[in-house]
């Protein structure tokens, strides 16, 4: 996630009103929200490099479907200045793969610098194969002057479009603070609008 220079980097939440919504929902919800924010002659959204998504958690329920509580959000992490940008969402009303939903009112959170990071799925160049997306992620902190050790966890898939492409969890440990804010600013991997490398602080 390439950041201005200077800027400051938040996670801004917004509280989602549905009753259920697909699992492996990244891609259709950057859709929704491309479609709120943007005009036939201004595609920002589509072509921003730094904004990163927080994708909804709920309880699953089989059929590949989550139940979504009251307190059920999704969230942009994002330099603070885009945030006039993204506001116009808060209000609307989106459909995701078929589900309805309100989005609701915001809150920011502050990144926290821990030593041990978490993204529940990490996607990489040819990264179907486990030795090149070790390789990769290795190469990717390196080029960010991480030091960490990163742990690659259970195979994942993500749908983008009508095609089904292959990633990892990902756990990076021994971070410095430094590192552990830059990490969770510049995310690793691609598509991270749609949810992909996007680092959370672990809890076991």
């Amino acid at each position: 996630m390439n950041m201005p220079n200077g800027g400051h980097v938040i996670d801004l939440y917004f509280h989602l009103q549905g009753k259920q919504i697909g699992a492996d929902h990244g891609y259709a919800l950057y859709g929704a929200i491309s479609r709120v924010l943007e005009s036939a002659g201004n595609q920002w959204f589509h072509e921003a490099n730094d904004i990163g998504l927080l994708p909804v958690r709920g309880r699953y329920v089989g059929q590949g479907k989550l139940a979504l509580g009251r307190g059920a959000r999704f969230g942009l992490r994002l330099p603070v200045e885009r945030i006039p940008k993204v506001l116009p969402l808060a209000g609307k009303r989106i459909e995701i793969n078929g589900d309805k939903f309100l989005v609701g009112t915001t809150m920011t959170s502050a990144l926290i610098p821990t030593p041990v990071l978490y993204a529940h799925l990490v996607t990489t160049k040819n990264g179907e194969d486990e030795t090149r997306f070790d390789e990769e992620s290795r190469r990717q902190l390196q080029a960010l002057d991480i030091k960490g050790t990163p742990q690659r966890g259970p195979r994942r898939i993500v749908t983008i479009k009508d095609k089904k492409v292959v990633g990892y969890s990902l756990l990076v440990t021994g971070l410095t603070a430094d590192e552990s804010i830059r990490l969770q600013e510049q995310g690793l991997g691609g598509r991270r609008k749609m949810g992909c490398g996007v680092f959370l602080p672990w809890k076991r």
